[in-house]
């Protein structure tokens, strides 16, 4: 069973690395083949992330960065999803 804390931990982690990334570096993911990543949390639970990039309002605006993380098991088809969106001036939206 996989522990959801743990498991968003990583997610945030792994997505806070891309965060510093220049907008023109998130743009060249879009329409890539997906960040694919298997990671083994402190409990030795092994879990797969997977990020992508997609254009949160049209071609050349907003960078939607978008990370899922799941367990192999059933939660496979119900990830667990994080995701920041930054835009053309280096700035992050919907951030609190």
């Amino acid at each position: 069973m996989m522990a959801k804390e743990e498991a968003l931990t990583i997610l945030r982690m792994s997505l806070e690395s891309y965060r510093g990334k220049p907008y023109d570096t998130l743009v060249n993911m879009i329409d890539a083949e997906p960040v694919t990543m298997e990671e083994t949390g402190r409990s030795g639970q092994w879990y797969q992330l997977e990020i992508e990039a997609v254009w949160d309002a049209g071609r050349g605006g907003p960078v939607r960065l978008i990370g899922a993380i799941d367990d192999g098991g059933w939660r496979a088809f119900f990830p667990l999803t994080d995701d920041f969106i930054k835009t053309p001036s280096g700035e992050f939206l919907d951030e609190d």
